[in-house]
């Protein structure tokens, strides 16, 4: 199993001085499934290197409650860094990415389209240094949350 790709905030600087273009994105990715992939994939295509900020356990558990995540956090992160469209993963613990962001400071900020370009966290800091916020497309029929509803 290869987990070079999980990195910590120590590792954020080299990433950073890097002059191939940064696309981040963040999720709880609570269960991996087929729109998470393509959602990936699309956001893999916007630059050289993709950076998946992942919501650790306890914010995970914050934000959905008490009985998320499914998986836990290495799990999640092990995952995730097997995907091949996927160059690194950092969990952090905050609820939101604000601060991983303006560590990283990303090419282009990506989220999925349940979310409107304005509400999407750290595009501030993006387009102050001239990089673009993006929304991706819903994949309709593929959220975690609609799982775990048809499993309940």
């Amino acid at each position: 199993m290869n987990t070079s790709k999980i990195i910590s905030l120590q590792n954020i600087s080299e990433i950073s001085r890097d002059r191939r273009k940064l696309v981040f994105t963040n999720g709880c990715f609570d269960i991996i499934h087929a729109g998470h992939v393509l959602y990936m994939q699309e956001a893999r295509k916007l630059g050289d290197i993709l950076i998946i900020g992942l919501n650790s356990d306890a914010s995970v558990k914050r934000l959905k409650g008490s009985d998320r995540p499914v998986n836990n956090e290495e799990d999640r992160a092990i995952v995730l860094a097997a995907l091949e469209c996927v160059d690194y993963v950092i969990v952090f613990e905050e609820d939101t990415p604000y601060n991983l962001i303006k560590a990283i400071q990303p090419d282009v900020l990506v989220k999925g389209g349940d979310w409107k370009e304005e509400e999407i966290i750290g595009g501030d800091i993006v387009k102050a240094k001239g990089g673009s916020v993006i929304s991706l497309p819903y994949w309709k029929g593929h959220s975690t949350t609609s799982i775990i509803r048809r499993l309940g």
